[in-house]
């Protein structure tokens, strides 16, 4: 349902090819939601130490998934991905309620970038799965995405592991 209801706006554009930007603090699950749109298994996942590009079919659209590492030391390097970006997919770990304010932080930060402007956010609360998450209207209304005025966005509960709310 998630990435689905943002790609309706493309539907008229068929053949095109989308360039998705995953990006979101380490251990989200970016990389598992790639490997799930993917239709790959995803047992078996490592940090990403850098990115990861996948190119998937969806809906007739075909998405160019670039998916950047989290980790504190790679974020300074995601502004070199944003150039030509069509949706910005930021996920978010809804199990560590701990790092929602460098989450947020990290999230508004990227919808201050220039080379972003404009450009639709799905916010994947993922997890949803575990016990201990948040609801993924707790995170919005923390979050205070009420608040994004000057972009579309959507925020979607969504599992990587068993692929609910991710197509």
């Amino acid at each position: 349902m998630g990435l689905l209801n943002i790609l309706k706006k493309f539907k008229n554009q068929q053949g095109r090819e989308l360039r998705i930007l995953l990006l979101g603090l380490d251990n989200a699950g970016k990389t598992t939601i790639l490997k799930k749109l993917a239709s790959e298994d995803v047992t078996h996942i490592t940090p990403t130490q850098g990115f990861n590009i996948k190119s998937v079919i969806s809906d007739d659209i075909k998405l160019n998934v670039w998916d950047i590492g989290g980790q504190r030391k790679i974020r300074p390097y995601w502004k070199n991905y944003f150039d030509n970006t069509d949706v910005l997919i930021y996920v978010i770990d809804s199990t560590d309620r701990k790092r929602f304010d460098e989450t947020s932080l990290e999230l508004y930060e990227l919808l201050d970038e220039d080379k972003l402007r404009s450009v639709p956010v799905l916010i994947f609360a993922n997890k949803q799965d575990m016990a201990t998450a948040a609801k993924a209207n707790e995170i919005a209304d923390g979050l205070q995405l009420i608040n994004i005025r000057d972009r579309s966005w959507q925020i979607q509960a969504c599992s990587a592991m068993n692929g609910e709310g991710i197509k």
